[in-house]
């Protein structure tokens, strides 16, 4: 962008016609209400209104999505664009959800709106710690100069106590993975306390490093309010820990921004919740807007879902979000796309060929875990399936030759549909 307004893509449906509703958002998110007001002057408009920027049809007469809407009209379904000026909003990322993505989802001239583009002044970027680590630091951390970051969440969710955990994370760790990450219902609960949990991991990984000459990523759970993420985080990085996790969601845009400024571990964003805000393909955000404020407020990885996921959502919706979270946006790096959600090596070839890069996170639970001959032979069946897909050989070809990928292929193949 050239200029110092923001501009939001919507798609939306209105009973009262297109260029109506798109006047009606762009009063309503700057200088309009509902009734004309005195000191809605020339001058305040020229400098503080909304402008509608384009307006596309692509269908008239269609159901309402929504209920609640009022019209006198057949629904129409297309396309707007708003511009805001920068000193509506300045740089702040809650006052920039306020704006674009506030109100306007009330409505009543609305029977649908989905924000689905976002472009920024390049203030912004200037303005927000952004990604830390990104691919290539995360890459450094890891230890993992090529390839993908295999890796696994600790299973079973909840009810192992700190000790058990410390023995899992250890048996993870000799298996050979690249990173391990606390499940995102497991933070700080009675039956596993967060600093007990951590000591308990962090003793378990020190003991398999000694065989195995490495520690993998260790994404510790710290969510909850700011000041005892922060406390968490310290505790962390002075136990000698490598990385941390937030429910994203859950403790909001301000809360990650505050920590990533607070603490120099990068950041794993685990998105759960998303399914609210985007499931219905007529409200809520499109993945493209969500993961370009997440990585402005410092995420460094940023859940994706993946190919034939065990959830709700289409392969080239995933596929479209893993590109958008490997793009350079906003002056910040290309940040680490995280495919899960019922992955094992039976997906690893058709991940490849769809995404085209090896720069991503591959993290199986039970795919790795449910492995008939363990979780060392889990995680051999992983690296198997991503060696056959980087050499271009068929996975079925590869498997006549490599037992673990084998009998993951016999275990995993199906097993969503029985």
């Amino acid at each position: 962008m050239t200029d110092d307004r923001i501009r939001a893509r919507y798609l939306i449906e209105t009973p009262v016609g297109l260029e109506r509703a798109a006047t009606s958002m762009a009063g309503e998110q700057s200088t309009g209400t509902f009734i004309a007001l005195p000191g809605e002057t020339p001058e305040l408009h020229r400098r503080h209104a909304a402008h509608v920027e384009s307006i596309e049809l692509h269908e008239t007469g269609v159901d309402a999505s929504l209920s609640g809407s009022r019209g006198p009209g057949p629904v129409e379904r297309g396309e707007v664009v708003l511009s805001f000026p920068l000193e509506n909003v300045g740089t702040a990322l809650p006052n920039l959800l306020a704006t674009v993505a506030g109100n306007l989802f009330e409505l009543q001239q609305l029977s649908g709106i989905r924000l689905i583009d976002l472009e920024l002044p390049a203030e912004f970027g200037a303005a927000h710690p952004g990604s830390q680590f990104g691919v290539d630091g995360t890459r450094e951390i890891a230890g993992v100069p090529t390839g993908p970051i295999v890796g696994t969440i600790v299973k079973p969710s909840v009810g192992l106590t700190p000790t058990q955990t410390g023995a899992l994370a250890e048996e993870l760790a000799l298996a050979g993975l690249d990173f391990i990450k606390d499940d995102e219902l497991m933070a700080d609960s009675p039956h596993s306390p967060f600093e007990e949990r951590l000591d308990a991991v962090l003793r378990g990984l020190d003991r398999a490093a000694e065989q195995t000459g490495r520690r993998p990523l260790y994404a510790v759970n710290v969510s909850g309010e700011i000041d005892d993420m922060r406390r968490r985080a310290d505790l962390v990085a002075s136990r000698g820990g490598n990385c941390i996790m937030v429910s994203v969601n859950a403790v909001g845009i301000a809360g990650l921004r505050d920590l990533r400024l607070h603490s120099s571990l990068p950041i794993h964003a685990h998105r759960n919740g998303w399914g609210a805000l985007t499931r219905f393909p007529q409200l809520g955000y499109s993945y493209q807007v969500w993961q370009q404020l997440w990585r402005l407020a410092g995420a460094d990885h940023l859940h994706v879902n993946g190919l034939r996921n065990k959830f709700w959502e289409p392969d080239d919706s995933v596929i479209a979000s893993a590109r958008a979270v490997l793009q350079p946006m906003n002056g910040g790096p290309a940040a680490m796309p995280v495919f899960s959600s019922a992955q094992s090596a039976e997906q690893a070839a058709d991940t490849y060929a769809a995404i085209g890069t090896a720069d991503l996170m591959y993290v199986c639970g039970g795919g790795i875990m449910a492995h008939p001959d363990g979780v060392a032979a889990g995680v051999a069946s992983i690296r198997q399936a991503w060696e056959a897909a980087l050499e271009g050989t068929d996975l079925d070809e590869y498997a006549a030759t490599h037992p673990e990928l084998d009998a993951a292929l016999r275990t995993f193949r199906g097993a969503l549909s029985s």
